[in-house]
């Protein structure tokens, strides 16, 4: 992750390469805001960061920092990477952490804190059936599922899922999931708290 520090070299100037970085973050801004239709005026009024100072920081009048870019950063929801186009450094290979709970695997698939999480879902295969458990929590999920036969209680509702569909329900609702006939399922799941929806919505069947 960008720490807001920028190397220079053992003279005190910046290095080549990181004025390259800096030379492009005002044409990357710029780009930005016209991408989410937003005027100077909007950027000021949501980050607190005058118009002028941010016109002359688009322009490369004025270097990007720390204390300007984090406003940014939160206005635009990207991280600061992203915002900054910093050389990536470091193993590019994204290690995911398992989570087992009850009797169940998650993979995190999503990094960012706040907001929509996604992950990998994993039931393992059993002899023999669990008895649903139903249980709520604030929230709304979205799930998809990719192999086996998911068994979805929700409520009063008992319903099969095989590979191929997917389903979405306010996680306030008693619901439980596992294997509809004791083999592995693997879905994916996309979830929201405080009842934010993953605005996934499939094509209309006409038949």
């Amino acid at each position: 992750m960008w720490h807001g520090f920028l190397p220079f070299r053992q003279d005190g100037l910046v290095s080549g390469e990181t004025e390259d970085v800096l030379d492009a973050v005002g044409p990357r801004l710029r780009a930005l805001r016209r991408e989410r239709g937003l005027t100077l005026a909007d950027l000021s009024a949501t980050t607190g960061v005058s118009e002028s100072t941010l016109s002359r920081l688009e322009s490369g009048q004025r270097r990007a920092t720390l204390e300007l870019l984090l406003p940014l950063s939160r206005t635009y929801d990207v991280p600061l990477d992203d915002l900054v186009g910093a050389p990536r450094t470091g193993d590019p290979r994204i290690h995911l952490k398992p989570i087992h709970r009850f009797g169940m695997t998650f993979i995190p698939l999503s990094r960012r804190p706040g907001g929509t999480q996604a992950f990998k879902m994993i039931i393992p295969a059993r002899p023999e059936p669990l008895e649903p458990s139903p249980r709520t929590h604030d929230g709304f999920e979205w799930l998809y599922v990719l192999n086996g036969r998911l068994r979805l209680v929700l409520g009063e509702r008992d319903m099969t899922l095989p590979a191929g569909e997917a389903a979405e329900f306010d996680t306030s609702v008693p619901h439980w999931l596992g294997s509809a006939d004791g083999g592995a399922v693997e879905l994916l799941i996309l979830f929201g708290l405080n009842g934010v929806r993953a605005h996934v919505r499939p094509g209309t069947d006409a038949t």
